[in-house]
């Protein structure tokens, strides 16, 4: 069952068989990097990005992730002063600094950007003591969210259906954004209270906006921290992590909603941990050559229910492995079909900068070809 992208997704999601299995990909990063325009984190789209719109319509896959789109404005309570400034650096990159300016004191963290991988590296962490996270935790418990769904149906009636995402929880903000593995390794032994009462207070904050998401027109909401088993273990999960995402995907499958989890790292355990909070799907599935498991070790730990979306590495994309390598592995990532139709083809997280267009078409008719049931 099942013809258009739409439907064969939510075939998949709803444990029904469709025609193919869905094929769709993230061209943002790629398609910035080879149009030479500006990949600007400091700005959200009020309206649908049609170039890109276009070129995956153009290539033949499907979208779903609107990754600068804004979908909902988040605000602060009065005492909490949210700014965000460009600015360029001696040497003469850009750079954007985000700063938080509350009653107990101020932090800022700054991003740089990165020609050589068309991206923004860290170039400084926001927190580094106790009290630059008591900071960042005063403010992020004191953020307030409204809707935009009229822009969130402006994008749906250019492409058909777009995830929604409700970003990290408290441990993916000060892994990703604010503290680095580093950092928070360090408090975790250093001042492990103090780290536990700020996690506690940014996912309650967070729940507010999972309820906000809850109530949105998308069929499909998109959770994550960018997972990694060597980054957030199972361990660490449990202790750190599990309790929002219980919490977040009950009350978002209590909406009716479909969870996707986006595990984009090592995926040894990492997948079971996030199966068993009862998330329907892990997104951005990187198996070797690149990660370290292979498509049907995936299949092994997710279990027949839970839906597998990825499977193509980003080295694999790139011109200087031979062709005949990507479309052995395309192959074997639409094998699992056979044992499950909880399957999604896809990159593992998003086509790369400098990849081989024609590899994209490839795909495209690999899947028509080899993914059919």
């Amino acid at each position: 069952m099942g013809t258009s992208l739409r439907q064969r997704i939510l075939a998949v999601y709803s444990g029904d068989v469709p025609d193919v299995v869905p094929y769709m990909l993230d061209l943002s990063h790629w398609f910035y990097h080879r149009n030479h325009l500006p990949w600007d984190l400091s700005v959200a789209y009020e309206a649908p990005e049609r170039e890109l719109i276009d070129c995956h319509r153009r290539l033949g896959c499907g979208f779903y992730l609107a990754n600068l789109a804004s979908f909902y404005s988040t605000s602060f309570s009065e005492d909490v002063a949210a700014e965000t400034e460009k600015q360029v650096r001696k040497d003469g990159r850009p750079e954007i600094v985000w700063r938080l300016k509350t009653p107990l004191g101020e932090i800022e963290r700054r991003r740089a950007w990165e020609e050589s991988t068309y991206g923004w590296g860290i170039s400084r962490w926001g927190v580094r003591t106790e009290r630059d996270l008591a900071v960042l935790a005063y403010a992020m418990s004191r953020r307030r969210f409204d809707p935009q769904w009229r822009n969130y149906r402006a994008w749906v009636d250019e492409v058909g259906d777009v995830y929604v995402s409700a970003g990290y929880s408290a441990m993916g903000y000060l892994l990703h954004y604010w503290m680095g593995v580093e950092g928070v390794a360090y408090a975790t032994a250093d001042f492990p209270d103090s780290l536990r009462r700020a996690v506690d207070e940014v996912n309650a904050n967070n729940l507010r906006l999972v309820d906000l998401v809850a109530r949105s027109p998308a069929e499909v909401v998109i959770l994550g921290d960018n997972f990694s088993g060597d980054v957030q273990s199972p361990a660490f999960f449990a202790k750190w992590s599990k309790p929002y995402y219980d919490e977040a995907v009950r009350r978002l499958h209590a909406a009716g909603k479909r969870v996707a989890v986006h595990i984009d790292g090592r995926l040894r355990g990492a997948i079971g941990m996030i199966r068993r909070t009862g998330a329907d799907c892990g997104d951005a599935i990187t198996p070797t050559p690149m990660g370290d498991l292979t498509p049907q070790a995936c299949r092994d730990e997710a279990g027949p229910d839970f839906i597998l979306s990825g499977g193509v590495s980003p080295n694999l994309w790139l011109p200087g492995v031979p062709v005949d390598v990507f479309k052995a592995k395309v192959t074997e990532w639409l094998e699992l079909r056979k044992r499950s139709p909880r399957l999604i083809a896809g990159a593992g997280d998003q086509v790369p900068p400098g990849a081989d267009e024609d590899r994209i078409h490839i795909m495209r008719d690999l899947v028509e070809e080899h993914g059919r049931y």
